[in-house]
C-alpha cells in the first residue's frame, strides 16, 4: 500500500479548519453532530483525506454513542491501531493506513461478529453510493 505523504500546509490547503482539526490533529467531533453518525446509505465510507475505500455500510451499526459505528473496516491493512494515553484514558486511536489521518478509536463493545466498534468521526469520511464504487 502507497504511503501519501504532505505537508500540513498541503493538507491546511486541501481541508476545511474542523477537518483539518480532527484529520491531522487528532481531534474529535461533538456527538450526534456529524452528518454519517444516523445515515443509512448503502456503499464505501472513503477516507477524506486519501479517498482510500475504509468500511462497508454493510458493517455499519446504531451504537448510540453519536458517532458513525462499524464493526469492522473493509480490509485489515487500511487502518493503523495506536495506543491512546490521552484525557487519563488508556484507548486504541485508528488512522488511515495510507495517509496517517486520526479517525477515531476501536473499543472491545461491538456487536458480533467481531465484538468490535470502530468508532469514526463523520468529518473524517466521505460517501461512495455502492452504485459508484
Amino acid at each position: 500500500m502507497k504511503k501519501i505523504k504532505k505537508s500540513n500546509m498541503e493538507w491546511k490547503s486541501e481541508l476545511t479548519p474542523e477537518e483539518y482539526y480532527v484529520c491531522r490533529e487528532g481531534g474529535t467531533e461533538r456527538a450526534f453532530s456529524g452528518k454519517y453518525y444516523d445515515f443509512k446509505g448503502d456503499g464505501i465510507y472513503v477516507c477524506k483525506c486519501c479517498k482510500t475505500p475504509l468500511f462497508d455500510s454493510k458493517a455499519k451499526f446504531d451504537s448510540g454513542t453519536g458517532w458513525p459505528s462499524y464493526f469492522k473496516p473493509v480490509s485489515d491493512d487500511v487502518i493503523a491501531e495506536l495506543k491512546d494515553y490521552s484525557h487519563g484514558m488508556i484507548r486504541t486511536e485508528v488512522r488511515c493506513n495510507v495517509c496517517d489521518a486520526h479517525l477515531g478509536h476501536v473499543f472491545p463493545d461491538g456487536p458480533k461478529p467481531t465484538g468490535l466498534r470502530y468508532c469514526i468521526n463523520s468529518v473524517c469520511l466521505d460517501f461512495v453510493p455502492r452504485d459508484e464504487a
